[in-house]
């Protein structure tokens, strides 16, 4: 994003924040109902080790769950790929798993797997391996019929057209489902917390909504915000130096010769 482009955005922001403070600080709202951004702010300054402590374990179960669910993807959509009939029978239960609210499962994931951290790993996994699956295999897809058989033509295996060709064309899909995963990934840590457990953002959410101290549930709300554009933001810089790098090599490659 062009750099003038973030004013309207921020402009729009600054502008919500003055409202906020305006309504909380003129006493139109409960404190306990909406608390001053100053208030939440003032959680940052004297909490943050508090929230850092907190912090901690979602982000290892968010990332965690997220490395468990990217080849676990890859390899259902490689399959998928591979294999109508695998296809056919794997598709309809991946658009089911979704249908299924994470909630409606959390018995058997506390009867599977207990309170700790492997409950929370495993609900990143399940809520992040869905966009990856999908975005990788579309991309596989959308490669153009007659590239492949261009290069069967000339004597490529199925294996090389994979690598050589529906691989890397169908890296930005991947990508696109890999930062809808990565921000997922957080989502899925705090409902994996709600479950149970000792510590997390989302248990410290839990404990701040039972003693009504809203304040920190906004700062945990913006923590988690800030988390999920944090881990966006690294795809996007991976997704960027990698696709960028293989245009140059594409380029090099189709370069004249002299």
């Amino acid at each position: 994003m062009k750099k003038h482009n973030w004013l309207l955005p921020l402009g729009f922001g600054l502008l919500l924040m003055a409202l906020w403070q305006f309504i909380a600080t003129k006493g139109y709202v409960a404190p306990w109902i909406l608390p001053s951004p100053w208030d939440v702010l003032k959680v940052f300054i004297f909490r943050h080790q508090l929230l850092v402590h907190h912090l901690k374990p979602s982000l290892i179960a968010a990332l965690s769950g997220l490395m468990i669910s990217i080849p676990a993807g890859a390899l259902i959509a490689i399959g998928m790929d591979a294999s109508k009939a695998l296809k056919q029978i794997l598709y309809p239960y991946l658009l089911i798993s979704q249908t299924v609210p994470i909630i409606a499962i959390a018995p058997l994931i506390i009867i599977w797997l207990g309170y700790g951290i492997a409950a929370k790993i495993f609900t990143v996994a399940l809520v992040c391996f869905f966009p990856i699956t999908v975005g990788l295999y579309d991309g596989f897809t959308q490669v153009n019929i007659e590239q492949i058989r261009l290069m069967k033509s000339f004597g490529a295996s199925a294996y090389k057209c994979f690598i050589h060709l529906k691989l890397p064309a169908s890296l930005p899909q991947f990508f696109t489902g890999l930062r809808l995963a990565a921000t997922y990934s957080v989502m899925g840590a705090i409902i994996g917390e709600w479950l149970g457990g000792s510590a997390g953002l989302g248990i410290y959410m839990t404990r701040a909504t039972k003693s009504f101290q809203t304040a920190d549930v906004f700062a945990v709300i913006f923590s988690v915000i800030l988390l999920s554009m944090l881990l966006f933001g690294a795809i996007s810089l991976l997704d960027r130096l990698l696709l960028s790098s293989r245009r140059q090599q594409q380029d090099e490659y189709l370069e004249p010769k002299h």
